[in-house]
């Protein structure tokens, strides 16, 4: 994929990671849509992109991720990748978490992405990229994160399934898994108190990394125990 003059949707454009993803395939050349939540820090964001389609979703509506991907298609003339870099995070014992937080966590992290990238698929040309951030706990669930956990492994098991039904029509899949990043995103969480952390690992490479994997028609981008950004041209 050429990321320079690639028209690319960001969903959660406003966050700290999803905000640095947009600034480095911005300075690649890609022309992005940003989609957010808030419409103040929407607008913020938007004035470093002159020209960028600016929509507002809720990930608790799926039909109004649907209608910022027709939105940001129709604003770029067509779109070339859709990225979700949004999600919410709780800790605390399994036992003592409530179901309200288990659903939130489930329609954030893994519902509202499934219906971002369902909208888009239907206009993804050979070549394109839909890319989530999923993280290392989807792949190894943590204690004191069981439904953090079980609804990023939703979402991973999700994309491995459309990876496999959208590898014929040449658009890949790609899961970012990175470990723990010094977003703050810990310290947003819905419920709970973090655990003690280890120093989050620099955002910036991974964003990059992404970047790069996107470019190469990568499927998985994860942290090896260094803390440095593996990009694999595989997911297995």
């Amino acid at each position: 994929m050429e990321l320079d003059g690639a028209r690319v949707l960001v969903a959660g454009a406003t966050g700290v990671l999803g905000g640095a993803l947009t600034a480095e395939l911005a300075a690649r050349g890609a022309r992005p849509a940003l989609a957010g939540r808030d419409p103040e820090r929407l607008a913020r964001a938007a004035r470093r992109y002159p020209g960028a389609p600016v929509l507002l979703f809720d990930a608790y509506d799926p039909a109004s991720c649907a209608r910022a991907v027709a939105e940001a298609a129709a604003g770029l003339g067509g779109l070339d990748a859709v990225v979700t870099a949004f999600g919410a995070v709780a800790f605390g014992p399994a036992a003592e978490a409530g179901d309200e937080v288990a659903e939130h966590l489930m329609a954030v992290n893994a519902l509202a992405p499934a219906a971002f990238f369902r909208a888009a698929l239907p206009l993804l040309a050979p070549g394109s990229v839909l890319a989530a951030l999923t993280g290392v706990v989807a792949q190894v669930p943590q204690a004191g994160m069981a439904d953090y956990s079980a609804s990023k492994a939703a979402l991973a098991a999700w994309l491995g399934a459309v990876r496999r039904e959208a590898r014929t029509a040449g658009v890949r899949v790609l899961d970012v898994r990175p470990g723990h990043l010094d977003t703050g995103f810990a310290d947003r969480a819905v419920a709970g108190t973090p655990p003690p952390l280890p120093a989050g690992g620099d955002p910036l490479r991974t964003v990059a990394a992404v970047a790069e994997a996107m470019a190469a028609d990568a499927e998985l981008v994860r942290t090896a125990p260094d803390g440095a950004p593996v990009v694999e041209r595989r997911a297995g």
